[in-house]
């Protein structure tokens, strides 16, 4: 494929929820979806695990007419991007990728939007050339490493599991088939939207679970040096900076008050939200978008 192929696999039915433009750019030998709407300041939309950029469908509907571009990829392995072997699976490869397509699309004055494995992979990009950034939004994301003592979430201990957590991630569908478990508002993820996250993901993809367990069990798991390196980085922003979070996640909600303390200068917007809270929020967080971008 050339620099901007268009997609031609998104579904007929799911089209007309996403932005038209939507194209892949190629970075170091893979293949990265992204989807595009509007002209102007550029604005990075990144998502985590297990969805993809369908996730930010309403904050986009909510900042249609606004005077920016709102670039929305797809991590590696998920969406409409490429697919690689659960080993490729690092942060130091996403962080990679994801630099080189910023590098590619020349962005420069960047709002970074981080949510999930977004944030820190968004971040650590970001970190590499500080000199293009110009705002962030942080939404439910881990931003450091992890302090010594930490017990990993029951969700991250299942996902290794030998044998079982294979069964259920690849065979199963998970967890992209009980997303609304992780909501505020259980509701806001229903049927029609289940099936809009289940799209791109045939059963047995590796990035699902390999993604889950990208997440640090041990001071010396890979991760923990490349979130090192971006906390710094955060810790360090003075620019403009705005935090929105689900307080009723069950993952990261207990995690506002540290993120809250890695940029204490930033607005923070509290809310009754889960894990998903494009789903619940959106108009909250195109606001806080908003806001950095100076429109």
């Amino acid at each position: 494929m050339s620099h901007d192929d268009p997609v031609r696999q998104v579904p007929a039915w799911l089209s007309e929820e996403l932005p038209k433009k939507r194209v892949h750019v190629q970075v170091e030998g893979q293949s990265i979806h992204r989807m595009e709407q509007g002209e102007g300041r550029p604005v990075l939309l990144m998502h985590g695990n297990p969805t993809w950029g369908y996730l930010w469908r309403k904050v986009l509907a909510e900042l249609r007419g606004a005077p920016l571009r709102l670039i929305v990829p797809d991590l590696v392995g998920l969406g409409f991007s490429s697919r690689v072997p659960a080993e490729q699976h690092t942060l130091e490869n996403h962080i990679r990728w994801l630099g080189g397509l910023m590098d590619r699309l020349e962005l420069e004055d960047l709002v970074v939007v981080g949510q999930d494995w977004g944030g820190p992979i968004a971040m650590g990009a970001a970190a590499e050339r500080p000199e293009r950034i110009g705002g962030l939004v942080v939404l439910n994301t881990v931003l450091g490493p992890p302090r010594p003592g930490f017990k990993p979430t029951a969700f991250h201990r299942f996902s290794r599991l030998p044998v079982l957590s294979d069964l259920v991630f690849r065979g199963l569908g998970f967890p992209q088939r009980v997303l609304w478990t992780a909501q505020g508002d259980r509701r806001s993820i229903g049927r029609a939207e289940t099936r809009g996250y289940l799209a791109p993901l045939g059963f047995g993809e590796p990035a699902p679970l390999a993604l889950a367990r990208m997440v640090p069990n041990s001071l010396q798991h890979p991760s923990v040096e490349p979130l090192t390196r971006l906390a710094r980085f955060v810790e360090s922003w003075e620019g403009p900076a705005e935090i929105v979070w689900g307080d009723r996640d069950p993952i990261l909600g207990r995690l506002r008050r540290r993120t809250e303390r890695m940029l204490p200068r930033a607005r923070v917007t509290a809310t009754d939200a889960g894990h998903f809270l494009q789903e619940e929020v959106p108009a909250a967080i195109a606001a806080a978008i908003r806001r950095v971008a100076g429109c």
